[in-house]
Formats: structure tokens, C-alpha cells, sequence
């Protein structure tokens, strides 16, 4: 974890994780949904994004019972085309064990649509057992924004628990959920 007072050094991550999709909005109307908690609500799942749209500024994400699920800074701040934010699981141990995660959303107009580009990227070197939570949850949040977007209605994407990564933080110790 980066110490109190020190800048956070992105150049040492490396990306992980890369999606990119087409969606029928304007760059503000994505702009919108992705930093909106009650927009987020439809298409995370019942999860909340909570966020300080400026450099330094807070950034969470809130589960459907209230709880800070995810807590970070906002590192770039661009809209409506850009979004860097660290994005760092509140499960004790958790980000001392594994390193800080940073999330990007580049967002570029392609004609009548969107092009959407969310980059995980980690601090350091993860094996693909603890990858493979977020390689399942990031393609049903990202089709369920678009659906929202584009019909006005997320996706009912019914996902069991990430079952190799919560075995493989076990493993590490790592104290997870349920």
C-alpha cells in the first residue's frame, strides 16, 4: 500500500484485465452511468458508485446493504472521456496482500455509439486464479450497462460467487465474505 503522503506511482502497474464494448449513448450519457450511484444501481447489481469527479477526490463503491464494498481516489478525471480510479476491495488484509488495484474507463465517440474501454491493471503480478473474479463480474457489468443504456433495462444476470478466487485469497489467508 502506498504510504501516507506519497504519490501513488501508476507506471508500475501493469494491465490485467482489458474489455472494450460498442454502446448506442452519447460519451456523456456513458459518462453519466458510470459515475451515477443511482444510475449504478441498475447495472452493478444493486451496487452504488459514489464519486468526488476530481483529481484527489474520493471514489466508492457501496453494496446493496450500505457498506463501503470498494474504496479508492479518483487519479484521473476527465469527462466526458476519462476515469482512473484506484479501486481497492474493503476485505481485511486484502490490498496488503495483493496490491492496489487501479480501474480506467476511456470512453471515445465511434460515430452513433461509444466506444467503452475499462483497463484493471494491479501493482503487481496476480495469478489468474485471483484475475478470474473480476474476468467473470466485469463482462456482466459492462453488457448490463450497455443494455440499460441502449433498452432502458440492465441485464438479469444471475452470477454464482467467484468460487477459484475466493478459494485461491483462502489460501493466502485473506478473510473473504460468506
Amino acid at each position: 500500500m502506498t504510504e501516507p503522503g506519497r504519490a501513488l506511482d501508476i507506471s508500475k502497474f501493469k494491465p490485467e484485465t482489458v474489455y472494450t464494448i460498442y454502446i448506442a449513448a452519447s460519451p456523456e450519457k456513458v459518462w453519466q452511468a458510470l459515475t451515477s450511484a443511482e444510475f449504478s444501481r441498475h447495472y452493478f447489481f444493486g451496487f452504488a458508485v459514489e464519486a468526488e469527479l476530481r483529481e484527489g477526490g474520493a471514489f466508492i463503491v457501496r453494496a446493496p446493504d450500505g457498506s463501503e464494498h470498494i474504496s479508492g481516489k479518483v487519479i484521473a478525471c476527465e469527462p466526458p472521456q476519462l476515469l482512473t480510479i484506484t479501486w481497492d476491495v474493503n476485505w481485511p488484509g486484502l490490498v496488503e496482500a495483493l496490491g492496489r488495484t487501479l480501474v480506467t474507463y476511456e470512453i471515445e465517440a465511434a460515430g452513433d455509439a461509444v466506444r467503452l474501454t475499462m483497463t484493471e491493471a494491479h501493482e503487481r503480478p496476480l495469478s489468474d486464479d485471483i484475475l478470474s473474479g473480476g474476468r467473470a463480474g466485469w463482462p456482466a457489468i459492462l453488457s448490463s450497462l450497455k443494455s440499460l443504456l441502449e433498452t432502458g433495462q440492465p441485464l438479469a444476470v444471475k452470477m454464482s460467487p467467484p468460487a477459484r478466487m475466493l478459494a485461491a485469497l483462502k489460501a493466502m489467508g485473506i478473510q473473504v465474505p460468506g
